[in-house]
């Protein structure tokens, strides 16, 4: 028989497969992306409705097939529940999502680019820090966790900006939701990250499309 497997990990994604399961895709600290699918988790008072929608971050217990891994249960210590309060903060959250599920890959160390998602996820609830520099904050370093070189941001900026950009290239990511930047410095930094962005992810978000008009 085989053996069920705990992994630590968040659900990027969600859809129906067929009448009653859904089909996952999970970012994993022990195993990168993987696809799992959660059988009759669409029933009513099904174990797995809960631990089946996107944002659900905690331990799931999984047995590996061919193909895909099959949810056996999960115990779930955050399904970021406040972001369902705020449209925009739910946008932001979607979009880092796709980000991590573009960047992921199978059989990868998943524990920084986990985290990343984690702390952000977190911080897109606090009140003190712009969701537009959060948003940066993530993007610069998922960069840095996808190998990208980005020592330097591009252009000739002010000291403030610079020092942001250096903050969160080296800092614990555990960490790096812990300043701020008044609006100067702040359209600095987003126009350099983006730069950056446009430059090594050659790849179109659909939930960035989605979050950009909401704001304009």
């Amino acid at each position: 028989m085989r053996e069920c497997e705990n992994m630590t990990g968040i659900v990027l994604l969600c859809a129906p497969s067929g009448e009653y399961d859904r089909r996952l895709v999970l970012l994993t600290r022990e195993r990168g992306k993987i696809t799992a699918f959660a059988h009759g988790a669409r029933r009513p008072g099904s174990p797995l409705m809960a631990p089946s929608r996107t944002f659900a971050f905690g331990v799931f217990s999984l047995y590996e097939g061919r193909g895909a891994y099959t949810l056996h249960g999960a115990q779930i210590s955050e399904y970021f529940e406040g972001l369902s309060l705020d449209v925009e903060a739910a946008c932001y959250g979607s979009y880092f999502l796709e980000v991590a599920a573009y960047l992921s890959r199978e059989n990868m160390d998943g524990s920084e680019l986990l985290k990343l998602v984690y702390v952000s996820l977190k911080a897109l609830l606090k009140p003190s820090i712009p969701n537009r520099l959060v948003q940066r904050i993530f993007e610069l370093r998922a960069l840095v966790i996808d190998g990208e070189y980005t020592e330097a941001p591009p252009g000739n900026v002010s000291e403030a900006c610079a020092y942001a950009w250096e903050y969160v290239i080296h800092t614990p990511v555990g960490s790096l939701y812990r300043f701020t930047l008044k609006e100067g410095p702040l359209a600095e930094f987003e126009q350099a990250v983006e730069a950056s962005r446009r430059r090594f992810i050659r790849h179109s978000f659909r939930s960035l499309d989605i979050l950009e008009s909401i704001k304009l």
